[in-house]
């Protein structure tokens, strides 16, 4: 049988089961043909096979990232970023909201993402007052950093039916000053229903579903694990995409929701649509609920005050009694479960629940998930190990956010995020961005998981470290078996799905400090190149 495209002359890392390097690799339609060396593998090649001389580069597994909010990167795209070097002042960020403002027609939103009251030269929010200067004929909102936290001016507040007497929900509250007035600010359940009132329009999330998954694909990501839409009309766009050929990336879609996940999941769950549903591209996943808030915000729900506030816990979205009920039943059903849990006290609760669950109906091979295990102490893991729970961390965290985790939990990040300690207990753990959270750039998160610091280059817990090999595959075959999808990829293996990704250098030869400069040259998805970054690369 002859190939359609054959790889020669690479540094092929297959991540198979001996994590073997090959020099070559052969694609015949949607799937991998053979894997080996240069001498087998040019038997492949016929007059009509394209051969492609990778020159030393690396190919690898295309990038499976486990956790990240398609929908809502594509629509924050559409929007303000804060997180441009030239929005770091609170003049900087009034000024072009205005600007936005006198250019959207009036009654329509303007939208702000990437705030970081930290980071900005005033280490502010911006007052009510200055959010109302920006307009008042545009509802505004600024996203913070986290996605859990929202600023508003009076018009969205209005529209949102949010006053000065306005009970908070459940896991959220509506900021109020010392005197009772609002003061724009929403935090968790709040803000997130604020994203009900301040709908995008189909439109914008075709475009934003475009938008996304082109910066995927250049990233080298070819599949995505959807962590939450905004809400069902999202949810049910995403899988149109899918059926029109419009959707290029494969999606294992969660079953849940930023803004009331709890009854959106029951309605999946009454619906019937079960875990492992659709086809290669489009696939049903856990079903999700929220439990606790944002590491950044700081919202998430500890065991012990935080470093920086005593007094402060978190936030709770649910009871653990309230958790039982809807992800116990799921898992009854036969679903695979996750959540959302960022801080030890929420992590703990959701063990509890898996555990009860289990003992209840036993079942074997259910992969259950926790999003994030942020605060993952090593009682807890110990008990992810016995339940054989899929941990989903986010190695590009501490990159972007380290110094406020210091902060906010001190000695506590000596287990946050803790891959090396999954590693050698091991737990499979699969590695996700959380973009638009911080970057979907593959290579921050292998750069940081290797090397622990800071973008400042501050040591960040050292001792969670884990190698280049352990790295990638957290970001390929890991996120594969947390889909149940490692028999079809994850792996450069002969049979299973032709999605690879070739680098601009070898990745083996560059130095630690480096591999966050590392770029991606082309990349495959179901056997045809759908990127490359320049023709230049060589050819026989």
């Amino acid at each position: 049988m002859k190939a359609d495209i054959v790889f020669l002359n690479g540094e092929v890392m297959t991540v198979d089961e001996k994590d073997s390097i090959q020099q070559a690799i052969a694609i015949k339609g949607n799937k991998i043909l053979a894997v080996g060396s240069n001498e087998e593998l040019q038997a492949f090649a016929s007059e009509g096979t394209r051969v492609i001389n990778l020159n030393g580069k690396s190919l690898l597994p295309g990038i499976i990232d486990a956790h990240l909010h398609l929908i809502l990167y594509g629509v924050f795209q559409l929007n303000l970023s804060c997180k441009e070097p030239d929005m770091q002042s609170m003049d900087a960020l009034l000024t072009a909201l205005k600007k936005r403002a006198a250019n959207t027609p009036k009654g329509q939103w303007v939208r702000a993402w990437g705030f970081n009251e930290r980071t900005i030269d005033e280490k502010r929010y911006p007052t009510l007052e200055e959010l109302d200067s920006i307009s008042t004929e545009h509802p505004v909102v600024i996203t913070r950093t986290c996605g859990h936290i929202g600023v508003a001016n009076s018009y969205a507040l209005q529209l949102a039916n949010i006053d000065a007497h306005t009970i908070n929900p459940q896991g959220g509250s509506i900021e109020k000053d010392t005197d009772g007035n609002l003061t724009g600010r929403l935090i968790e359940t709040a803000y997130m229903k604020m994203n009900e009132t301040a709908r995008y329009t189909p439109q914008e999330i075709q475009q934003a579903i475009s938008i996304a998954q082109q910066h995927f694909i250049e990233a080298g990501i070819t599949s995505v694990h959807e962590a939450g839409t905004f809400n069902q009309e999202s949810y049910r766009l995403l899988q149109l995409a899918s059926h029109s050929g419009d959707l290029k990336i494969r999606v294992y879609a969660m079953i849940g929701t930023l803004n009331d996940c709890k009854q959106f999941t029951l309605n999946m769950m009454e619906a019937g649509v079960i875990t492992g549903t659709g086809n290669e591209f489009f696939k049903i996943g856990p079903a999700k609920l929220f439990t606790d808030g944002s590491s950044t915000g700081p919202t998430i729900a500890t065991r012990e005050g935080y470093t920086s506030n005593k007094q402060d816990h978190g936030i709770l979205y649910y009871s653990e009694d309230e958790i039982y009920e809807v992800l116990g039943e799921a898992h009854k059903r036969g679903y695979q479960i996750t959540v959302h849990a960022q801080g030890d006290r929420a992590i703990e609760m959701y063990l509890n629940v898996v555990e009860k669950a289990l003992q209840e109906v036993p079942r074997e091979n259910h992969r259950h998930r926790i999003e994030h295990a942020g605060i993952a102490s090593p009682d807890l893991q110990e008990r992810m190990k016995k339940l054989n729970i899929i941990p989903v961390p986010n190695p590009p965290f501490p990159y972007e956010f380290g110094e406020s985790y210091l902060h906010n939990y001190g000695s506590r990040v000596n287990y946050m995020y803790p891959a090396r300690d999954f590693i050698d207990a091991g737990i499979v753990a699969a590695a996700g961005s959380d973009a638009p959270i911080t970057t979907c750039n593959p290579f921050i998160g292998i750069y940081t998981a290797v090397n622990r610091c800071m973008k400042n280059g501050t040591s960040f817990e050292e001792a969670q470290k884990i190698n280049l090999l352990e790295a990638i595959r957290m970001y390929t075959y890991n996120g594969a078996y947390a889909s149940f999808e490692e028999t079809i990829k994850g792996s450069l293996e002969a049979g299973k799905l032709a999605d690879l990704v070739v680098l601009d250098r070898s990745i083996l030869k560059e130095s630690e400090e480096n591999l966050k400069d590392i770029q991606v040259e082309l990349t495959m998805i179901d056997g045809e190149i759908v990127f490359e970054r320049t023709k230049a690369t060589a050819r026989s």
